[in-house]
Order: structure tokens, then C-alpha cells, then sequence
């Protein structure tokens, strides 16, 4: 850059995190739930929810990766980042349009369609994702970085919430599709259009390519992958052996066991083989970042899954019929995005005075109490009250969480470390919902007259990994920091 930092800067070099994140909250929570259950129906729009949210998780994890890469790589004329940005957005707005008229499909047609968009909609998204993720690193100072990262952080998450809130979820609500998609698609070209101002100049010389990271990331996602099905394997043989069972008491105490062991069982797994992969023989010397990394994708596992069921809970759980579910639900998320963001400013002070574990405990605590709230509220009232309560205890979560992460890894190795848990939060969302979709769908289908049963039973089991994330900071003893 040939250029003094204005502050105008702040802005253009993060803007683009807004777009990415109102496509995220309109997909995720909103448009996607609703067709798979247009296309798939009530009975099994768990199930079917649940594979595309662990295969979409998956092709984005590894893809931004490799994007980052290239990027980082590119001799193009017009600069390292922009080109990828460029080609990113123009191929997400063509394949939003075509997720628009795959509304118009039927049936197991339409989801496999709609499975396949989503798919190129994760290569197009994170083909722009991987490459701006290079800009502050690339154009900012290291003294300047916590002011751009700070204004990145508003940008990414309270902004786009507020939203589609205000917007989108109410066109969706109103059964304008795409008038959502629409604003969804001009955000998109709107943000990319700012991005263009970013002031970075051609590379001249790429550095040579270093694979062994990304094979070692192919790796642990496939080993991780593998786990999230065996353990869905396992939820569904318990089903089948339920055939017979027509003890309702029997049910709840047998779906809710073995979901909240099968995605306790997949965090542990799923940890153990990534720091084998990651770091090897090192873990046995580090055994505080083990436990780490498996309480926070516990907690990430519960936050991440209550906003993807969160349209579903409240069709069952307030009768709400298809659409109508969608304004309260993308409100219900704006409650919990604001709160977040009230609690994520002070935390940093507040982990620095009072310690990173004292905080996770109270996040845990509180989160886990937002969920049993939203489980017994008997209005919308209660329930984003209860979205409040989860919304504090994520903002407190994400701060010191990683506050801790940075005390704990050796620090010629953090990035190698930290990197990790950048797979537990991609998996965080696949362990949530490919395993507990089939547990909702067992409900829907053995207890008809109780609509929504099953994710109650489903977000119990998510608020008992709120709980089990607080358990697993026994196992971070403090002074055990390494500097190897």
C-alpha cells in the first residue's frame, strides 16, 4: 500500500464480513430449514437438515482454507485479494437466484437440488471468505490491528443481525422469498463494490506453496467427518431398537442419552484425532489444550445449534405454521446477537480482572439457563428472554474462551495451535445437527400429538453441553502454559 491508513479504512478493509454474515443468517436459520421442510416434510426435516448442514460445514472449512492460500499466492494484476472477492460474489449472487427458483421443485428432487446449490454456495462464499481474511493482516500494522479488528467485529455480527431482523425475516415471514434473496444479493454487491476501494497493490513474487497444513486440515476434517457419522450411525441403531417401545417416558430417557452421549462422544473424538493430526506427540505435553479445545466446541456446539433449530422449535413449540416462524425466529437471534455484543465489549476487561475460568463459568451457567427458559417459556416473551440469557452468557463466552486459548498454547506455535479450534467451530454446527436431526424426527413421527417434542428434547440436550463445557475446564489447570 503506498498510502497512509485513513479512517475511512477501518470500514472498507471489514466490510465485506457484513454481507457474508447477512447471507449466513438468512440461509442457515431462515430459507434453508423452510425448504428442506417443503421439499422433505416435518417427519424427516431433521435428518435431512442435518446432512446438509455437516457437508456444507465441511466443503466450507476446507475450501476457505485452500482459497486463503491461494490468495496469499496470487500474482494477479489487480492485487492478492480483490480478484477472488470479485469472482466469489458474482458466482454467490447466481447461485442465491437458482436457490430462489429451486423453491418451485418438489420433494427429494427439489432437496437434492437445493443440497447441491448449497454446496456451490459454500465454494462461492468462501472463495471471497479465504481471501479477505488476508486484508488486515495484509495492509494494517500490528499496533493498529485491534482498532480494525474491533470495528470488523461490529460489522460481522450485531450489524447484519439488526438486519435481517428488520428486513428479511419479515419478508420470509410474509412469504416473499425473494424479496429476501433479493436484499441478500444487492448486500452482497454492495459490500463488494466498497471492498474494491481496499488499497492493495499486485504481488510481485508468490512465496513458494507449504501443503503440509492443508493436507494435515484434509486430514483432520475427514477423520472428524467420519466420527459425526458413526455417531450418527449409532443415534439411529437406537431408534430402530425403539421400534417397538410405546412408553413415551422410555423415549425421552433413551433419545435424550444417547444424542447427549453420541455428541459428547463425537467432541471428544473429534478433538482427540485433530490434536493427533495437528500436533502429535506434543499433546501429551499439553493436555490444558486438549480440554480447552473440547469445552469450547461443547459450548459452540449448543450456541451454534439452537440458532439452526431455531425455526423448527417454534413451529412446535408456539404452533406456528411454516413461514409465520420465521419473524420471531430471526428476531429471537437479533436478541441474542445484541446481547452478545453488550457483553463481548466489557468481557475482554472483565476476563483480564476477574480470570478467563471465573467467566466461562458464569457463560456456561448463564447460556444454560437461557435454554432451560426457552424449554419451559410459555410466550414469545419468555423465549427471548431465555435468547438474552444465552445471548450474555455467548458474549462472555467468546472473549474469554479465547483469552484462555492464548494463555494456554506455546507461543512460537500459536498459530499452529489456535488453528485447531478453527475445525472444532466448523464442527461445532455439523456434531449439533447431524446427529440431533434424527432425534427430532423420531418425535415428530412417534408422538404426532405432541408437536415439537422433539426439539425440546433436542435443545435439553443442548443445554446440557453448556453445562459439560464449564465441566471441562477442570481439566485446565492453571500454569500450565507451555513455551516449547
Amino acid at each position: 500500500m503506498n498510502r497512509p491508513l485513513r479512517w475511512y479504512d477501518t470500514i472498507t478493509f471489514s466490510i465485506y464480513f457484513f454481507g457474508l454474515t447477512t447471507l449466513s443468517q438468512t440461509m442457515t436459520p431462515l430459507v434453508v430449514p423452510l425448504l428442506v421442510q417443503q421439499f422433505v416434510g416435518e417427519a424427516q426435516q431433521g435428518t435431512f437438515y442435518g446432512a446438509i448442514r455437516l457437508w456444507s460445514l465441511m466443503v466450507a472449512l476446507l475450501w476457505q482454507s485452500l482459497m486463503g492460500m491461494a490468495s496469499d499466492r496470487s500474482t494477479l494484476p489487480w492485487g492478492r485479494r480483490r480478484p477472488f472477492i470479485v469472482v466469489g460474489t458474482l458466482a454467490n449472487v447466481v447461485v442465491i437466484a437458482l436457490i430462489g427458483l429451486s423453491a418451485g421443485l418438489e420433494g427429494m428432487n427439489g432437496y437434492w437440488v437445493l443440497f447441491g446449490l448449497l454446496l456451490l454456495m459454500m465454494l462461492a462464499s468462501n472463495t471471497a471468505h479465504g481471501a479477505v481474511q488476508g486484508i488486515i493482516p495484509d495492509l494494517v500494522p500490528e499496533e493498529q490491528r485491534g482498532r480494525f479488528s474491533g470495528v470488523k467485529a461490529i460489522l460481522e455480527a450485531p450489524l447484519p443481525v439488526i438486519l435481517v431482523s428488520f428486513t428479511i425475516g419479515r419478508l420470509i415471514k410474509a412469504g416473499n422469498l425473494w424479496g429476501a434473496l433479493i436484499i441478500a444479493m444487492l448486500t452482497l454487491l454492495v459490500v463488494m463494490l466498497v471492498t474494491l476501494l481496499v488499497p492493495e497493490k499486485r504481488l510481485e513474487k508468490a512465496p513458494p506453496m507449504d501443503w503440509k497444513p492443508f493436507l494435515q486440515l484434509v486430514l483432520m476434517t475427514a477423520l472428524f467427518t467420519l466420527v459425526i457419522l458413526g455417531m450418527g450411525l449409532a443415534v439411529n441403531l437406537v431408534i430402530n431398537l425403539l421400534t417397538g417401545v410405546t412408553s413415551p417416558a422410555v423415549m425421552f430417557a433413551a433419545m435424550f442419552t444417547s444424542g447427549l452421549a453420541a455428541m459428547l462422544i463425537a467432541v471428544g473424538l473429534g478433538v482427540w484425532f485433530s490434536i493427533q493430526v495437528g500436533i502429535g506427540g506434543a499433546a501429551r505435553r499439553q493436555p490444558a489444550f486438549a480440554w480447552w479445545v473440547i469445552s469450547r466446541l461443547a459450548y459452540l456446539v449448543g450456541s451454534t445449534n439452537l440458532a439452526s433449530f431455531a425455526v423448527y422449535f417454534l413451529q412446535g413449540r408456539l404452533g406456528l405454521q411454516k413461514e409465520q416462524a420465521a419473524g420471531p425466529a430471526s428476531t429471537l437471534i437479533m436478541f441474542v446477537g445484541v446481547a452478545i455484543l453488550l457483553l463481548a465489549l466489557p468481557s475482554g476487561f472483565l476476563a483480564d480482572k476477574f480470570g478467563r475460568k471465573p467467566l466461562l463459568v458464569i457463560s456456561g451457567l448463564l447460556a444454560a439457563s437461557g435454554t432451560l427458559v426457552l424449554l419451559l417459556a410459555p410466550s414469545m416473551t419468555f423465549i427471548y428472554a431465555g435468547g438474552v440469557l444465552v445471548g450474555m452468557g455467548t458474549g462472555l463466552f467468546y472473549t474469554a474462551n479465547w483469552a484462555l486459548g492464548t494463555d494456554i498454547v506455546p507461543k512460537a506455535e500459536a498459530g499452529r495451535y489456535l488453528g485447531i479450534s478453527n475445525l472444532a467451530g466448523a464442527g461445532a454446527g455439523a456434531v449439533g445437527a447431524y446427529i440431533g436431526g434424527p432425534i427430532a424426527d423420531f418425535f415428530t413421527t412417534r408422538l404426532p400429538g405432541e408437536p415439537g417434542v422433539g426439539y425440546v428434547v433436542l435443545f435439553a440436550i443442548y443445554g446440557v453441553l453448556f453445562l459439560f463445557s464449564v465441566f471441562a475446564l477442570l481439566g485446565v489447570k492453571d500454569g500450565q502454559q507451555q513455551t516449547v
